[in-house]
């Protein structure tokens, strides 16, 4: 059966979601939440996982977490069978709880303002989906990790790493002052959330980060793809492939890019590299024939 390919690496960061099956609730009450939340506490244990933002929704969850080792799948199948067996247990059920296979974006933590965006994105959810009141504060809602943040280390789990958020912030030490910015900012933060398009590249990409990050991945995605995989990176990783082998005919013969367009368009030299394209890679006749201004395909 066809399914997404997972990218891992040491030290990847991603944001991960996950609903309920046929977008129904994963949470029965508080004791169900707090289940939730040492479950993830232990599958930290296990994986050395560190967590940056947590946000747990009636029906689905948020994460943004990093893997020092590359083991997101491994722990995400425990973590996710384990809490389904320990809800279903409890509340004298069976079968599946989560809905398909999560979401797990990759995040380029090491370029400033990415990883603050998912944090952020994941802490005001309450906001978006309108489960706090508009005089409330956001440290009302309880089931999020921003709360946490609010806390002195001591009363934090130890699996909740703060200071790469706050430094994101511009905030160099987790100190009183420092908490005390830290909401401020993200009080402020909260006032803009009227902005649907704000957060486009969390809701819709299959990575967040910068061009050259977006290149690694698709690197690393070519080599581990198979017949059995699919997603969007896999589409774009094919295209770059397909640009690269225009680029290498082009060089080839000494053409420039503008002599694509010059050429007829029934061109033989163009036609071999169609022929090439077609052979090696999986772009559809009407992408080759565009590319290489060789008019439309009807």
């Amino acid at each position: 059966m066809a399914r997404k390919l997972r990218i891992q690496y040491p030290g990847a960061v991603y944001h991960v979601m996950n609903r309920g099956d046929r977008r129904e609730a994963i949470f029965c009450d508080d004791a169900d939440r707090q289940r939730f939340i040492e479950t993830l506490g232990e599958v930290c244990g296990k994986t050395g996982w560190q967590v940056h933002a947590y946000c747990l929704m009636p029906n689905h969850f948020h994460l943004v977490v990093e893997t020092p080792l590359p083991n997101l799948v491994a722990g995400m199948k425990w973590f996710l069978g384990t809490y389904t067996g320990r809800f279903n247990r409890r509340h004298k059920l069976f079968g599946h709880l989560f809905s398909g296979r999560y979401k797990a974006l990759p995040v380029d933590s090491a370029t400033p303002g990415y990883l603050k965006m998912a944090c952020d994105y994941v802490h005001l959810n309450p906001v978006r989906a309108r489960l706090l009141r508009p005089e409330a504060v956001l440290r009302n809602y309880r089931w999020s990790s921003y709360g946490e943040y609010l806390k002195r280390s001591s009363q934090r789990p130890p699996w909740l790493k703060v200071d790469r958020l706050l430094g994101e912030h511009g905030i160099p030490k987790d100190s009183p002052a420092g908490r005390r910015v830290f909401e401020q900012r993200m009080e402020e933060r909260r006032r803009q959330e009227d902005d649907p398009e704000a957060w486009k590249p969390v809701r819709r990409g299959w990575c967040l980060g910068e061009t050259g990050f977006r290149k690694e991945l698709l690197a690393q995605v070519s080599k581990r793809r198979g017949a059995h995989h699919y997603g969007a990176e896999l589409q774009e990783g094919e295209e770059e492939k397909a640009e690269r082998l225009v680029r290498e005919e082009l060089a080839r013969r000494r053409w420039k890019e503008k002599e694509l367009g010059e050429k007829p368009k029934t061109d033989r030299q163009k036609a071999r590299i169609a022929q090439r394209l077609r052979r090696e890679t999986t772009m559809t006749l009407a992408w080759i024939a565009q590319r290489l201004r060789m008019g439309s395909v009807n």
